[in-house]
């Protein structure tokens, strides 16, 4: 019974080895200017977020002025859509630090 136990039991107690390798900043060619790319398409997607706010509250407000209420419904939900939009938009480097950092600790 001892020689199962140390075969079944040896493998599970046995820990790899501890393995470091953070993100190199400096490894490939062009990081800066992928950096400059991504941010900002961030900025045009704010822009843009922006943009599809100021036309959904313009549906909105028509669907309610006309008693139209399949307008204002669309007009609601575009309001939220572009709201959630900028809150990615906006998030998206906290969101992607916060999930590496969790992703270090396990």
């Amino acid at each position: 019974m001892s020689l199962l136990s140390s075969v079944l039991v040896a493998p599970i107690l046995t820990v790899p080895a501890d393995v470091n390798i953070p993100p190199n900043t400096s490894g490939l060619p062009g990081i800066d200017q992928l950096r400059t790319i991504v941010g900002a398409i961030m900025t045009v997607g704010l822009i843009l977020s922006v943009l599809a706010l100021i036309v959904a509250a313009v549906v909105w407000g028509f669907g309610a002025n006309s008693s139209n209420p399949h307008m204002a419904s669309r007009g609601k939900t575009g309001v939220l859509v572009s709201c959630g939009a900028a809150v990615l938009c906006g998030a998206a480097v906290t969101l992607v630090n916060f999930f590496w950092h969790v992703g270090q600790s396990v």
